[in-house]
């Protein structure tokens, strides 16, 4: 028998959960079950393709620990990659046992949420673990508290050993009328594969450039690529600045209605601007046309406009603060 952890929690040395989880492992290796835990917050990048991981799996534990609302993203994310990417087959037939266990309110609720999920998937729920635990020396110093969280082990092992049959759940027949989810027509091994491309960030990004490129494309086949000044904005920039000693920093901006962002690299006295895509660079700006404008014409601050919603940033916040020191827009 082989069961598979998934847990969901932040890896703290004072989770509670981590105590129930490694407890329940300990039980189940007494027992002569494989067990094979996978810790979602150091998998983050390839949550997408552990679906595949429960292939050769009878049963699977979904453990979370509840810190201030739900169950937490890295196990949503999880439970996602299931309905996108899992085997539906397979997973009807796997045994699950939620754990959740709560330092605020909200661990019955997670647990209900863990099992409700699980049963729309298909699969089998069994009885699981949840309880409020503000502090985890409360379960490493009460006996009675070990045992019940041992027991639950065994009774996940008698579960699957004996295929205990469960009656039918409601939200499986309210899936079947309502589900409206296109069916994509997959093999399990295409499955697999779809799920190995979502987690490939290089690849992703490929596709990326290459619809960006057809979009073009197209626009100049349809005569609608109007001619776009090259030195647009960079003579502004460069009246305004008034260089910081020691502030080295690499900006990108998406200006709506340039097909190519207007690259910025400051090298102490220097600066260098070119309309060019750039691999790396400290802070990404998506901003529109008219409100960059504004802001050149003195209407605010960069900073003001991040906080007001006006444009979007990715990467070092405190980049973006240096370019309202850097550029003196009057």
């Amino acid at each position: 028998m082989k069961i598979n952890i998934y847990y969901g929690g932040r890896g703290l040395i004072d989770d509670p959960t981590l105590f129930v989880i490694n407890r329940m492992q300990s039980v189940l290796e007494e027992l002569h079950v494989t067990v094979e835990r996978f810790d979602l917050h150091e998998l983050k990048n390839t949550i997408t393709t552990l679906p595949q991981t429960m292939k050769n799996a009878d049963g699977i534990i979904l453990a979370t620990t509840v810190e201030w609302y739900g169950i937490g993203g890295y196990m949503q994310t999880f439970l996602d990659a299931c309905w996108l990417y899992g085997d539906k087959e397979k997973i009807s037939k796997l045994y699950m046992c939620p754990v959740v266990m709560a330092t605020t309110y909200g661990e019955r609720e997670g647990k209900l949420n863990l099992s409700t999920a699980w049963e729309i998937l298909g699969g089998r729920p069994c009885s699981g673990v949840c309880g409020y635990i503000e502090d985890v020396k409360i379960l490493e110093d009460n006996d009675d508290y070990i045992k019940l969280i041992e027991r639950k082990a065994e009774n996940m092992y008698r579960t699957i050993n004996q295929k205990v049959p469960a009656l039918p759940a409601s939200n499986q027949a309210v899936k079947q009328k309502v589900y409206m989810t296109k069916n994509i027509d997959l093999t399990p091994q295409e499955t697999e594969q779809l799920s190995k491309y979502a987690a490939d960030d290089a690849y992703v990004q490929r596709q990326k450039e290459d619809i960006s490129e057809l979009t073009a494309m197209f626009k100049t086949m349809m005569g609608s690529d109007d001619k776009e000044d090259p030195d647009e904005f960079i003579k502004d920039f460069e009246a305004a600045f008034h260089p910081e000693p020691g502030v080295d920093a690499s900006y990108l901006f998406h200006i709506s209605g340039k097909k190519i962002p207007l690259y910025m690299v400051i090298e102490g006295h220097e600066l260098k601007m070119i309309y060019k895509e750039a691999p790396k660079v400290d802070v990404e700006i998506t901003v529109s046309k008219e409100r960059l404008e504004s802001l050149i014409k003195g209407s605010g601050t960069f900073q003001r406009a991040f906080m007001a919603g006006e444009m979007s940033i990715k990467g070092d916040f405190n980049a973006l603060r240096e370019l309202d020191k850097l550029f003196v827009f009057s």
